[in-house]
């Protein structure tokens, strides 16, 4: 069992409140209408059984929730031949929470790594039968 709480009538999202990103996503979040619970990593501290769950979550490795083209990536572990293991991501998610690459919505036991607030208007939006669309991974 995860220790992500998991509601099907509720959306859970992880985002920066430190790019502009996670600031249109928080706020489309916010005026959605649906119950909701926002955590902005900037302020909150996620912790590694949680960063490993949204990975595992989303089919991916840690590594791939970290945005290595970001500057302050580049400055601290340089361009190439990065090597670090699963706890050496973590470390950089705990230090440097503001390097993950995209924010990642849950509803109900589906997690969805958002790369534009695009992909939240069309993954709420509904359907003819005011049904919610399932979002379509790449």
């Amino acid at each position: 069992m995860g220790v992500i709480a998991m509601d099907k009538k509720q959306i859970t999202l992880y985002y920066s409140s430190k790019n502009s990103l996670g600031k249109q996503l928080n706020a489309y979040v916010e005026s959605s209408g649906k119950k909701h619970l926002t955590i902005d990593i900037s302020k909150t501290n996620v912790t590694g059984t949680q960063w490993a769950e949204l990975a595992d979550g989303l089919g991916k490795k840690l590594s791939d929730l970290v945005n290595t083209d970001h500057p302050d990536f580049k400055s601290a572990y340089g361009e190439t031949d990065i090597d670090l293991d699963d706890e050496g991501w973590l470390k950089v998610l705990d230090k440097n929470p503001s390097l993950l690459k995209n924010a990642i919505i849950i509803k109900g036991k589906e997690f969805i790594e958002l790369k534009s607030a695009s992909d939240f208007i069309q993954y709420m939006e509904p359907d003819s039968k005011g049904i919610d669309k399932p979002y379509k991974k790449d």
